[in-house]
């Protein structure tokens, strides 16, 4: 089994989920008393928000590249980058260290395409929603991608920052998030991107009729079959 090294904290409330997930598929691959061989970094995202606001991602990524650097030397044989938003700096990392970084996006064309999903709308930090890095990932994988209005944007970001990311789940953002999702599909939205590590701790596949694509999952079992040399 090879090493996962993971860059966490952005918000520790979903690097929480990524090393839950990762111990109980490896249990579920292997059974007994099997469980991930992992090394974490958790950055403080306080520093990383505040950068990104500024929109100063070269200190960003200097930040992530170290982290990433950490990890190497402490044995970890990939690296799992547990957030969405901060994949806009996903080479730049990628130069810092000598392994390989498992990109989000990638892992998640890859969920869409085992479905047939064409057409697919995104949620996420406007970063994500907005800029071309992850949009464009997936459309290199023949997706089309359509995103929520700017009123929905900026409903949506503002629940991940406020709520989210401090580990508030609250009922009216859910009710909020489902009538964003079912918008998507109105569109012609075949599936919906949880694109943001949190937004799977507020809505999940049981809450709605439209296929959810939880891209904290679609990563861990990525990174679970790729230490274990299935992929």
């Amino acid at each position: 089994m090879k090493t996962i090294g993971l860059i966490g904290g952005m918000s520790w409330e979903s690097t929480q989920t990524y090393y839950r997930l990762l111990n109980q598929k490896v249990r579920d691959e292997l059974g007994g008393l099997h469980s991930a061989k992992l090394v974490l970094y958790s950055v403080d995202f306080a520093e990383i928000e505040a950068l990104q606001h500024q929109g100063d991602w070269d200190a960003t990524a200097e930040i992530l590249g170290l982290a990433g650097r950490a990890v190497e030397s402490a044995g970890a044989e990939f690296v799992v980058l547990c957030t969405n938003t901060m994949h806009k700096v996903a080479s730049q990392i990628e130069q810092a260290m000598g392994i390989q970084l498992l990109h989000i996006a990638d892992a998640t064309a890859s969920a869409l395409q085992k479905n047939d999903i064409t057409k697919v709308g995104l949620l996420g930090t406007k970063f994500t929603m907005e800029q071309a890095f992850y949009r464009d990932r997936l459309q290199a994988h023949g997706i089309e991608v359509i995103v929520p209005d700017d009123a929905q944007r900026e409903l949506v970001h503002s629940v991940i920052y406020n709520e989210l990311c401090r580990g508030d789940i609250n009922a009216d953002s859910r009710t909020a998030y489902l009538e964003v999702v079912a918008s998507l599909a109105d569109r012609g939205a075949q599936g919906v991107i949880l694109g943001c590590t949190e937004i799977g701790l507020l809505i999940q596949s049981s809450d709605t009729d439209v296929p959810l694509y939880d891209t904290t999952e679609i990563h861990a079992e990525q990174a679970v079959q790729f230490a274990l040399g299935r992929r």
